[in-house]
């Protein structure tokens, strides 16, 4: 197994300890920096939800550079972001931080565009790139998640949401870029409508 596909199954071994972390109960133990106070558990989680993201841009960014583009990582990959993704965010409903339906509009999205590829991969031998209001969706989903867990640090004293704003422009580009996916792929279904 090479380095990108190993940091590819840390990443997916890191979100059992990330969804524990956040589900012992708050201790009175609590970090406070920039106007945030986070509880100790909460903060240890968004490190790890940092670093896991980081991993998921390194192993992209050696796969590439040296050439260690395998099947298990092409699948595995972009999974492992999804289920970190939806983890953080289903924990998230869980600490009240945020509604059900903008996960339930999230969630969707990537399943439905998850069976897309699939198809089009099956069809035709397709696959269609990520653009960039997908790479915005990811970019923004992500540090929404990291302000809701580190308490919107450096902005709570300004009393500027960012995590809130940052999951508003998720949501957006989450359903225009859904909805960009559909369009270049419609060819797939033009035989049977």
């Amino acid at each position: 197994m090479n380095i990108a596909n190993k940091l590819t199954v840390l990443r997916m071994c890191l979100i059992p300890v990330f969804v524990i972390l956040l589900i012992i109960p708050d201790s009175q133990s609590t970090f406070q920096m920039g106007g945030a106070v986070i509880p100790w558990n909460q903060f240890i989680a968004g490190i790890i939800f940092v670093f896991a993201s980081f991993t998921d841009y390194l192993d992209g960014y050696l796969a590439r550079k040296h050439n260690l583009v395998t099947a298990f990582g092409e699948f595995f990959d972009p999974m492992a972001d999804k289920l970190l993704v939806i983890a953080a965010l289903i924990m998230l409903i869980e600490m009240g931080s945020i509604q059900a339906w903008i996960v339930i509009v999230i969630v969707s999205r990537e399943l439905l565009v998850t069976g897309l590829r699939v198809l089009l991969a099956r069809s035709s031998g397709k696959v269609l790139a990520a653009a960039l209001p997908g790479k915005i969706k990811t970019f923004s989903q992500m540090f929404s998640i990291i302000f809701y867990l580190f308490d919107n640090i450096g902005f709570k004293a300004l009393g500027i949401p960012m995590a809130e704003i940052l999951m508003a422009i998720a949501v957006f580009f989450t359903i225009y870029s859904g909805v960009e996916y559909f369009y270049k792929g419609r060819f797939v279904f033009k035989d049977s409508m």
